[in-house]
């Protein structure tokens, strides 16, 4: 994306920034920190298949093509607990976490997490969203509070048991969900909603503190692109804030590569590894769809509604990102608890 000039104001002053993803990126003071529309994808004759996926599988592409075993997924859950603040000793090989499965396995540590917030009284029906623009559009989760004619399942019929335990938090207004929001900008007071959160209280405080909920997807990375070097950085500090108040993180990796060599979501995975919390690797869901779910942006994601048993709309980006976003929360759900 070339960078454009965008008047903020809030800030009064001409800065310059990206324009990712249909959302204005933030320039807050210190630290640095809707809806998208767009054409339908391009009509296509085969669809992909629309069977779930286990935790070691990936959504079958148009055309036929051999299966990833499930030896071939790296494990999510090392065989001893790491320093959660130390990084890993060697990188690993590029593209490494291309093969992670797209709807992660349950580690012991994040069972954990998820009992001691229990125990300090967090919600265990309720989860939180915290990211950009493409959180808060109504195209993400929200049909699912509205009733099942804004939605088909289809042979994803037992998702309906996670959509019943969840009901409320799929079209909440988060406040840590905002147009522009990079990963600084969850952390910096600035940003937060003054009509609800306490002074000094940031974005991701002030719903923690509302919601009080047991999940929180993270889903952040897109408008992170002009400030990648602190991704990394700023990525910690809301995953260990998330852990402090014994809230249990979900990480995703994003669809796009507009950084240009993918080392957003590497960092996403490493991380997810590094501290054992659910990795949703939604950017090996959409790999399958034509233009690998994007509209020529190379941002956007194509768009349909959630009927997921109608093989044309299964072409798009955003029925997958909800059906896999489900089935995360299943999994993750029942890994838990169970």
């Amino acid at each position: 994306m070339k960078p454009l000039w965008i008047l903020c104001a809030l800030c009064a002053s001409v800065v310059s920034a990206y324009l990712i993803a249909a959302c204005e990126p933030l320039e807050a003071p210190t630290p640095t920190p809707s809806n998208t529309s767009g054409p339908s994808a391009e009509i296509y004759t085969t669809a992909p298949s629309i069977t779930p996926f286990p935790p070691s599988a990936t959504p079958s592409p148009p055309a036929p093509t051999p299966t990833q075993t499930a030896t071939d997924v790296p494990s999510l859950t090392p065989t001893a607990a790491p320093t959660l603040t130390q990084a890993p000793t060697s990188a690993p090989a590029p593209g490494w976490w291309h093969d992670l499965p797209v709807i992660p396995t349950v580690s012991q540590r994040a069972k954990q997490i998820y009992q001691a917030g229990i125990a300090k009284g967090n919600n265990p029906r309720a989860f939180a969203k915290a990211g950009d623009c493409e959180t808060i559009t109504d195209w993400f989760l929200t049909d699912f509070d509205h009733g099942p004619r804004f939605y088909s399942l289809g042979s994803y019929s037992d998702l309906q048991a996670v959509i019943d335990y969840f009901q409320g938090s799929f079209a909440r207004n988060s406040g840590a969900a905002r147009r522009g929001f990079n990963a600084a900008a969850l952390l910096t007071p600035f940003w937060a909603d003054s009509t609800v959160c306490k002074p000094d209280e940031t974005p991701l405080a002030c719903e923690f503190r509302l919601q009080r909920p047991s999940f929180v997807l993270i889903m952040l990375g897109t408008n992170d692109v002009p400030h990648k070097a602190d991704f990394e950085k700023n990525l910690r500090q809301a995953i260990q804030f998330s852990l402090d108040q014994d809230v249990l993180p979900i990480l995703a990796t994003k669809a796009d590569d507009l950084e240009g060599d993918e080392s957003i979501n590497d960092t996403i995975a490493r991380l997810a590894q590094e501290y054992q919390i659910p990795l949703w690797n939604f950017w090996r869901a959409v790999q399958p769809l034509p233009d690998h779910g994007l509209l020529p942006d190379g941002a956007h994601l194509t768009h349909d509604t959630n009927f997921f048993d109608d093989p044309q709309k299964m072409l798009s980006a955003w029925p997958w990102r909800n059906l896999t976003a489900l089935q995360v929360l299943d999994a993750v759900w029942k890994g838990v608890t169970q």
